[in-house]
């Protein structure tokens, strides 16, 4: 059943959501959208690292983003300007990244398949790690769920309540370094982000509760996973932006729904 790359294809963009749907609303939540971008820039870095030491891309990539991640984390809670910072930063490993990668020679390397992703190509061994990262990210933020909220929510009812904010926000650091090394294969370095944010802000549009938010994002995700690649199936477009788009489309429509809504019952 799993020689049929759309199917491969389509699990490993269905685990992903499974992960992203979730983190993305706390990634919205704490407006840390640019920290995700800064972490998924990073893995090009990784990427160039891994191939430079002959190990494991998802390996590489996921040892960057964690230390990208701390590093903000860190600057973050020494009151370094975030928004300069996280530029800085994010486009820096970026070009770090491609430059290292132009040093190594004697590898062959397609930088459009990490940059942009390469859905259509993965294997049985890439998404038995997709499926096994995405489904860990998954149960940690199960698990942290409600001291992921309460210190989201307010820092000072997290300290009444026993829970440390810094050590959830360091719980939401490794769930977003490992996020974006399974899905560095699926939509590449420049949209994880997207995959992260544009779900979860469609979910907004609609949901009552911080649970319904995720759920909804889960399944924009995949919808987004779903129509993207039969659109990139059927008009030859790249598969990763494809998704983005989708999930943009989705976005689009909620929003216009919502509003709609909105005036309908203000009246």
């Amino acid at each position: 059943m799993l020689d049929d790359f759309m199917l491969r294809a389509t699990l490993a963009g269905l685990a992903v959501a499974l992960a992203t749907g979730p983190l993305g609303c706390f990634v919205v939540w704490r407006r840390m959208a640019y920290f995700g971008d800064a972490t998924a820039h990073a893995a090009i870095l990784g990427v160039a690292l891994a191939l430079g030491f002959q190990i494991s891309i998802f390996i590489g990539t996921m040892v960057v983003a964690l230390v990208m991640a701390m590093i903000v984390s860190v600057l973050a809670g020494r009151g370094w300007a975030m928004d300069t910072t996280l530029g800085v930063l994010a486009h820096s490993a970026l070009a770090f990244g491609l430059v290292a990668v132009s040093f190594l020679p004697a590898v062959r390397v397609d930088l459009s398949a990490y940059l942009f992703g390469d859905i259509l190509a993965v294997s049985r061994f890439d998404l038995a790690v997709i499926a096994t990262g995405s489904f860990l990210v998954l149960g940690l933020i199960l698990w942290r769920w409600a001291a992921l909220l309460t210190a989201t929510l307010n820092e000072d009812l997290a300290h009444a309540s026993g829970i440390n904010p810094g050590h959830e926000r360091l719980v939401l650091t490794l769930a977003l370094a490992v996020v974006v090394a399974v899905a560095l294969k699926i939509v590449g370095a420049l949209l994880i982000a997207a995959l992260l944010i544009i779900p979860a802000a469609a979910a907004r549009n609609f949901a009552r509760s911080p649970e319904s938010m995720a759920l909804g994002a889960i399944i924009i995700g995949g919808l987004s996973v779903w129509g993207g690649l039969q659109l990139s199936l059927l008009q030859d477009t790249p598969s990763g932006p494809s998704i983005v788009v989708f999930a943009a489309m989705i976005f689009l429509v909620t929003t216009i729904a919502g509003t709609v809504l909105q005036k309908r019952s203000g009246r």
